[in-house]
């Protein structure tokens, strides 16, 4: 990982964290800070590292960018009381097949719901929100838009987008 990469991959988890904070109704409350920084910043953070170690597994040059005019809105659409996160992405080059794509990209959201029901496992505040944030994260993810992960699950495998967001929503409702 080189120091850009690490950059951008602390910048967005700060970014990111401030925002949720803020969100949450106590920017500068140091244990809504460190809640945030906890179950936000921990779930951006091993989403994006799961992409990057299965596309390396695949033999693929894999590395983080973030997206700082996302993360500035991120912000700013905090204090509006909603945040659209879009903080960066795992940029990855070589060959592959769609499969292996589809593996990659779904990398990321099962990461989240992995960390969801890891979460329900902690008590009070931290394990509400942290359970809540990194399902949502997994659902958000699975958009199959552009630019999101759910779009080369839904294009490779339909089963495997409709298995994990239904296992995002059923979680969800926990």
């Amino acid at each position: 990982m080189d120091v850009t990469e690490i950059r951008d991959l602390a910048v967005a988890w700060l970014v990111l964290s401030v925002a949720f904070a803020n969100l949450y109704g106590d920017l500068f409350n140091p244990f809504m800070m460190g809640v945030s920084v906890l179950t936000v910043g921990i779930g951006f953070l091993l989403h994006e590292l799961a992409h990057r170690v299965v596309a390396r597994r695949f033999g693929l040059r894999a590395y983080f960018k973030a997206y700082y005019n996302y993360l500035g809105f991120a912000f700013l659409l905090s204090f509006a009381g909603f945040i659209f996160a879009a903080p960066g992405a795992v940029y990855t080059e070589g060959r592959r097949t769609a499969r292996q794509q589809m593996l990659i990209s779904v990398a990321g959201p099962v990461t989240n719901i992995v960390l969801g029901v890891l979460f329900l496992f902690f008590p009070g505040i931290v394990g509400d929100i942290g359970h809540r944030i990194n399902i949502w994260l997994a659902l958000f993810n699975m958009i199959p838009v552009g630019g999101l992960d759910g779009q080369s699950i839904y294009r490779y495998s339909k089963p495997v987008f409709a298995a994990v967001i239904i296992t995002a929503a059923v979680l969800f409702l926990l």
